[in-house]
């Protein structure tokens, strides 16, 4: 059984609290306070272990994944690295309790929900060495490539909802984004699209606090959960740090979209704790003390104290971390071992069935690339 399949078996069965209606107002949805004690909201609740145990385990993967991959962009071996690290909770805790069947449109930054999904190391680097445009058949894993213009995917993933509601699926469409990208046009077109359409779209929000240099307080005049009020969507402000709390938020905005049809929104409040990039040098623009605040809230961390205080064996973090041995070893591997990409692959993505005028260019192509090859030799 997948991985995906485990953690959403428990989905699909948990009811919907009460204490999970429609947030608009206050502090953020928590569970599980720093210390890995339970908030009231969490004692209402109630933590499933076994589904606690299973994000914990994603999350530690999806972290492994974020490091190594950096790691090798520094040794050269990727031409740029987006980290994730800080935002395991607000991605996986979101992606286990969709469906396989729902679609996932991305930004950059979502490697935890790619791997989630199934994607391997080597699908999910070899667009940053630079050798395609992107590394997995978004058909395969209903997970769409990487965006990397701001805020664009917004509008596919609507459009792809216009889709579904056509084909009158219950699906939910969910597309992932910063708080940065909430400032473009495109977002909030979006947001319109879908509430006048009543369309089955989930927007995910990671406020991770930065939009590169900015801050969300100087580049949004207020929450950004509030926004959605303007626009006649229902949403959820949660502590996207606490992977439990995320879940369930997620588990009921899926739930209210799947019956009621319309969109909604989610803001995990996070925090981006490496550079906007591997180019970038978070320390010109944030201050140790923010970073060490936020550090204290770490997502994995939180959890850990929480399983360790429900007694949770040492066989289950021994087998864990040789897991992430195994998998730090496959994602070196797999980047040292990746093969340029044929250009003439590219015929074959660009049009859903193919015609006389791509297969004229096709050729053209090919009869081109003889002739250089025969210069070259």
């Amino acid at each position: 059984m997948s991985r995906q399949t485990d953690s959403q078996s428990t989905t699909k069965t948990r009811p919907v609290p009460p204490t999970l209606s429609v947030i608009t107002e206050g502090s953020p949805l928590s569970f599980v306070n720093p210390d890995g004690t339970l908030t009231a909201d969490g004692e209402a609740h109630g933590i499933d272990i076994e589904l606690t145990r299973g994000l914990y385990r994603e999350m530690l993967l999806a972290r492994t994944l974020d490091r190594e991959a950096l790691s090798l962009q520094r040794q050269g071996e990727l031409n740029l690295w987006l980290m994730c690290l800080g935002q395991e909770a607000a991605q996986i805790g979101s992606v286990a309790a969709l469906l396989p069947s729902d679609m996932i449109f991305p930004s950059y930054r979502e490697h935890a929900v790619a791997l989630y999904r199934g994607v391997t190391p080597a699908e999910l680097l070899v667009q940053w060495r630079g050798l395609a445009h992107s590394g997995w058949d978004p058909r395969k894993y209903n997970l769409q490539m990487a965006a990397l213009v701001l805020g664009t995917h917004t509008l596919h993933a609507t459009g792809y909802a216009v889709g579904a509601r056509m084909e009158q699926t219950d699906e939910v469409v969910a597309a992932y984004f910063g708080d940065g990208a909430t400032s473009q046009g495109d977002v909030n077109e979006a947001f319109n699209w879908a509430s006048a359409g009543s369309l089955p779209v989930l927007f995910i929000c990671q406020n991770n606090q930065w939009a590169i240099s900015t801050p969300t307080s100087v580049q949004s005049g207020g929450q950004i959960f509030r926004r959605a009020a303007a626009f006649g969507m229902p949403t959820w402000f949660v502590d996207g740090n606490d992977v439990l709390a995320v879940h369930a938020a997620t588990t009921a905005a899926a739930a209210h979209i799947r019956l009621n049809g319309g969109p909604a929104l989610i803001e995990a409040e996070t925090y981006r704790m490496a550079g906007h990039s591997s180019s970038d040098d978070p320390t010109r623009y944030r201050s140790d003390e923010e970073l060490e605040s936020w550090a204290r809230r770490d997502p994995l961390t939180r959890i850990e104290k929480l399983l360790r205080l429900m007694e949770t064996p040492e066989s289950f973090f021994a087998e864990l971390d040789e897991s992430a041995e195994r998998l730090g070893a496959e994602v070196r591997d797999a980047c040292r071992n990746l093969e340029p990409t044929e250009l003439a692959d590219l015929f074959g993505n660009v049009y859903a069935e193919p015609h006389d005028s791509l297969e004229a260019e096709r050729r053209s192509y090919q009869e081109s690339a003889r002739a250089l090859a025969g210069v070259n030799r």
